[in-house]
């Protein structure tokens, strides 16, 4: 019988792989510098394509692990599709523009070349500090639990539908949390897939993630330059209250 999870793995490869830069992940997950620096422990980016995240984060003292199943190509393939991944978005933004901060608030070439930029950090640090990026594919991840402090989602789960069902979603939302220290959290953006329809079942995700003593919430923050805003799901443990500590699943039925 084949292995779902290994379906998964290599379902995930086929997507394309994003070079965003250390700010552009703070404006997704509404992060400061600041508030990166000052994480209480490692941060896991998963997955951490060939973003510049790791490079530019261990510069404020902030240690991430990236995990990503691309890394178990030489680092010459990575880099080819990270490239390749950069067309991609360039098409995306030209035919969905609407999608995508107003030019006048970020022009799409400097957007994309700090994309470049990232790149370039990544295949630097790659070879610098190959610990740092992990072959591993949700929603089986190589940590012990209770590792990270803090774990960041990107453009994965509910922006692929058609890679990850509802229960494949399940799944890897489990698996980040199982990862993730209790106090910590779990940021997963965006809520909708690439032509920007919202994930349906979300309440039902949110539930579902309840009954399993994870706590979520769905957090607004302002997107930078636009006014407009960015909507992230926000996981953490739940504890009973028995215990006095933390929160109950109760906020997973909001």
């Amino acid at each position: 019988m084949a292995d779902p999870a290994a379906a998964v793995a290599a379902a995930a490869l086929r997507i394309p792989i994003t070079s965003r830069p250390l700010d552009e992940y703070c404006a997704l997950f509404g992060l400061t510098r600041a508030e990166l620096a000052a994480v209480p422990g490692p941060v896991l980016d998963c997955p951490g394509g060939a973003a510049g995240l790791t490079a530019e984060a261990r510069a404020l003292g902030c240690r991430v692990i990236a995990a990503d199943p691309v890394y178990a190509a030489p680092p010459p393939v990575v880099a080819a599709r990270a490239l390749a991944g950069r067309e991609v978005m360039a098409g995306a933004i030209r035919s969905a523009p609407h999608l995508y901060p107003a030019p006048r608030h970020l022009p799409y070439e400097r957007y994309l070349r700090s994309w470049d930029r990232a790149r370039r950090l990544f295949t630097a640090d790659t070879a610098a500090h190959p610990h740092d990026y992990i072959a591993a594919a949700l929603p089986r991840l190589p940590f012990t639990d209770h590792t990270f402090a803090l774990t960041l989602s990107a453009y994965l789960l509910l922006a692929h539908p058609e890679t990850f069902t509802p229960e494949r979603q399940l799944a890897g939302l489990l698996e980040l949390a199982r990862v993730t220290a209790p106090g910590g959290e779990v940021r997963v953006y965006p809520l909708h897939d690439g032509a920007g329809r919202r994930c349906p079942h979300l309440d039902d995700l949110r539930r579902a993630l309840g009954g399993r003593r994870v706590s979520s919430e769905i957090r607004v923050f302002p997107r930078p330059g636009d006014g407009r805003t960015r909507r992230v799901l926000v996981l953490t443990h739940a504890f009973t209250a028995r215990t006095g500590k933390g929160r109950t699943g109760d906020s997973a039925a909001r």
